[in-house]
């Protein structure tokens, strides 16, 4: 009786191993860490901000709708909880993912306005913010890179025979992934002209 039961428990710990069990539990706990390395370099950009417009302020006191505009976007994202139940609801992780890429663009259009004051683009501090918000920018992107490949190894794996049939079973469904709203836009090469601007006529 003993060794029939041993033979059982053999072949059930076998069936679950072949099963995907494992593997999908493995997977999604690795987006799990993945994604809150994104959240993480995100709270870093959005502690960044506040300095940054501050040191902005004095400088572009005309510039207030841009400045304002960096306020909300990232007041927006701060109103957003990014917590792993986000990732099985795609339309609270569009709505992530809207707030990020708004405050990706205000601060685009901030950085734009403080060309024109070369005092401020001198100035230590802001320099040292500059720095600091290319490296978060750059580690966003490997961030994003890492939860974008984690997602991917586990969609194809509750989507491959047999872990689909698990998957189906203990209710595993694909997560969603990181797109680009612009698609089109992005597609098209920028055009890059040196030649100088025409004088205007008198």
């Amino acid at each position: 009786m003993r060794k029939i039961l041993t033979v059982l428990a053999a072949l059930a710990s076998l069936s679950l191993t072949n099963c995907g069990y494992n593997a999908i539990q493995s997977e999604d706990e690795q987006i799990k860490a993945n994604w809150s390395e994104v959240v993480n370099q995100y709270q870093r950009r959005a502690d960044l901000v506040p300095n940054l417009v501050n040191s902005v302020k004095g400088f572009a006191q005309q510039e207030k709708d841009v400045l304002l505009g960096v306020t909300n976007a990232r007041a927006k994202v701060g109103s957003i909880q990014a917590t792993p139940e986000v990732l099985n609801d795609p339309a609270a992780f569009q709505k992530f993912q809207a707030a990020q890429g708004e405050l990706s663009s205000a601060l685009s259009r901030l950085l734009v306005v403080t060309e024109n004051y070369p005092q401020l683009k001198s100035d230590a501090l802001f320099k040292d913010l500059m720095s600091q918000l290319e490296g978060t920018e750059n580690r966003i992107t490997v961030a994003r890179n890492r939860y974008i490949k984690a997602v991917q190894d586990y969609n194809v794996t509750i989507r491959s025979f047999p872990s689909n049939l698990t998957a189906m079973v203990f209710g595993y469904k694909d997560k969603p992934n990181f797109s680009v709203e612009n698609e089109k836009e992005i597609s098209t090469a920028p055009k890059v002209d040196f030649n100088p601007a025409p004088a205007p006529s008198k």
